[in-house]
């Protein structure tokens, strides 16, 4: 078996005081990919920086203090990359250091940790996810025939931003003009699925249900109540899928015990 925990952990520095630490020395994950880790790889305590028994990538982004995205893994990579500019796609080249996108190729897998711009609409933060999305698509479908004719699997793991689905949000009504649940953008990740032809793996073992959301809003009792968000996907080649055992939200057990304002989501894949 194979585990596989994604988490948008909100400033690893932050939630390494609030328990992230201590989640990470239990977890029996064997690859971890996080997002908006919001540091330079020297600015992180060293039990996450090089935690043992890891081998670990950082990405942080030019911005100092925005966005990163690192991956941990059990075994050494075979190959690491950063962003995903060079493959002649028009405007991909932007997010080469935004800390947004990094890939490793473990034995049989090619595992990538994806942070999605947020948007908002009517600014520039939402224009610069059209192009992201824009960009991206392209990639994803080059990655997935790449990865086939070397007889290798794809999983795209982070926080995409966008709820797919009206059983991806609980206020999925008051949110239909809000950037996440837009209508063009739960389109594009259509088109990730139907037309790139990943598969959304937490869905495919969990339809019909809403939920389990992954995000929570700090402000009120969104937490208490699972007023939450389904944002963070593991996104996979219908082959590694299709050996999903089974994939869960690692929620806190009270707000008090929260170190991110997501959960992890974890999945277990067999061989």
């Amino acid at each position: 078996m194979y585990t596989v925990t994604s988490v948008n952990v909100n400033g690893l520095r932050a939630a390494a005081k609030k328990g992230f630490a201590e989640w990470l020395a239990r977890t029996e994950a064997d690859v971890i990919c996080l997002q908006e880790v919001r540091a330079e790889p020297h600015q992180l305590p060293e039990e996450v920086r090089d935690p043992a028994g890891w081998h670990t990538v950082h990405a942080p982004a030019a911005a100092k203090g925005r966005a990163g995205v690192s991956l941990y893994t059990r075994r050494a990579p075979e190959r690491v990359q950063v962003g995903f500019g060079g493959f002649g796609i028009a405007g991909s080249d932007e997010f080469d250091t935004s800390g947004r996108y990094a890939e490793v190729d473990l034995p049989g897998v090619t595992v990538a940790s994806l942070y999605l711009p947020s948007g908002e609409v009517g600014t520039d933060k939402q224009e610069e996810k059209e192009r992201f999305m824009a960009a991206f698509l392209p990639y994803l479908k080059g990655l997935k025939e790449r990865a086939a004719a070397g007889g290798r699997e794809v999983l795209v793991c982070g926080d995409w931003n966008i709820a797919h689905q009206e059983a991806d949000l609980k206020n999925w009504r008051g949110n239909k003009k809000n950037s996440g649940f837009l209508p063009e953008e739960r389109a594009w990740l259509t088109r990730v699925f139907d037309e790139a032809g990943y598969v959304d793996v937490v869905r495919s073992l969990h339809p019909g249900q809403e939920g389990p959301y992954s995000w929570w809003s700090y402000r009120g009792r969104a937490f208490d109540n699972d007023t939450g968000w389904r944002i963070d996907y593991q996104v996979a080649t219908p082959g590694l899928a299709g050996r999903a055992a089974k994939a869960y939200v690692e929620r806190a057990a009270t707000h008090a015990e929260r170190w991110s304002d997501h959960a992890p989501v974890t999945a277990v894949y067999g061989n």
